[in-house]
């Protein structure tokens, strides 16, 4: 869990794919955090995101740094624990200008039942399962 909370902090985004009735959805996103042994995002309940997930909680996450790229398939589901957003504010504090834990808004999910692959073109590939 380590190894892939450490990749995915250094590339600073990541790329995060939803699903939308039968139309795959993605953005850019940057918050991630290790709470709980468990890898976590973070967004905002009034956003689109936070409705596909709800609704469908597979998704995909897709990150590259120094020619070597991760993706992680798992299930998205929600923490509605304080001290999870408290945590993740306090692991990304930019986030405190627009986000409080217990605002109603603030989101957390965290990712279970995953599978994460490291890989490049000068090695073979490696899997996590989590």
């Amino acid at each position: 869990m380590q190894e892939i909370y450490d990749f995915l902090k250094k590339c600073k985004t990541y790329y995060l794919a939803t699903v939308e009735g039968d139309q795959p959805r993605v953005r850019p996103f940057g918050t991630i955090d290790l709470f709980d042994g468990r890898l976590t995002i973070q967004t905002g309940r009034s956003k689109n995101v936070s409705k596909q997930m709800l609704e469908n909680p597979k998704i995909e996450i897709c990150a590259f740094s120094d020619g070597e790229w991760l993706r992680v398939s798992a299930l998205a589901v929600e923490d509605p624990r304080l001290e999870a957003q408290q945590h993740m504010l306090d692991t990304h504090p930019s986030l405190k200008s627009r986000y409080q834990a217990g605002d109603g808004n603030t989101q957390i999910f965290a990712l279970e039942h995953g599978t994460a692959t490291f890989s490049s073109f000068t090695s073979e590939p490696r899997t996590i399962t989590f």
